[in-house]
């Protein structure tokens, strides 16, 4: 079956197409809230209003874009919803869960562990950008309107956020050289 028959069958209310879709995208839906509150169980909610938001919504999907593209925006939304209404956000206590990591190269685990560290000292505002525009891969103007900031706003935010990352990383004993500040440097 493909994704357009399953959106469509899950638009009325299949409940096998629902837990496919589901299947499919929980982990990534998960993943990007967690990026962006830095808390599994804030993270957990945040998924969750997303996927009820989802399948409210998902009678009027027009399939404009790919299901796994409009549920990664409902995800956004709903994280960075949540984060207004928290306040501040939570210290994260424990990296994303390795079944829920990209793959790819070898992980360097001491890297991994240093980045996340500089991460949670960059301020929300910066670190949502950073996120949303170097790991999630959005445009200013898509942040822009996310975030309800002007585009000139989000690159500012970047710039300051990449630089504060490489302030860190370098006072955490990360050469130059090495891939974590080089990683900022862009």
């Amino acid at each position: 079956m493909t994704e357009d028959e399953l959106v469509e069958r899950a638009a009325r209310g299949d409940p096998l197409a629902i837990r496919t879709l589901y299947e499919r995208y929980a982990g990534r839906v998960f993943a990007v809230s967690r990026r962006i509150l830095g808390d599994d169980s804030l993270a957990e909610d945040s998924a969750q209003e997303a996927w009820v938001n989802a399948l409210k919504g998902l009678p009027e999907f027009r399939g404009e874009a790919r299901f796994g593209t409009w549920i990664h925006r409902i995800a956004v939304n709903a994280a960075l919803q949540l984060r207004r209404h928290q306040g501040t956000r939570k210290e994260r206590e424990e990296p994303i869960p390795e079944h829920l990591a990209s793959p790819g190269r070898p992980r360097d685990v001491l890297l991994e562990e240093r980045l996340g560290h500089a991460l949670d000292q960059v301020p929300d505002r910066m670190r949502t950008v950073l996120i949303l525009h170097d790991v999630e891969g959005y445009t200013h103007e898509e942040i822009g309107t996310l975030m309800d900031v002007q585009p000139g706003t989000s690159k500012s935010q970047l710039f300051k956020a990449r630089a504060r990352m490489r302030e860190i990383l370098r006072a955490d004993g990360v050469a130059d050289q090495d891939e974590g500040v080089e990683a900022w440097s862009t």
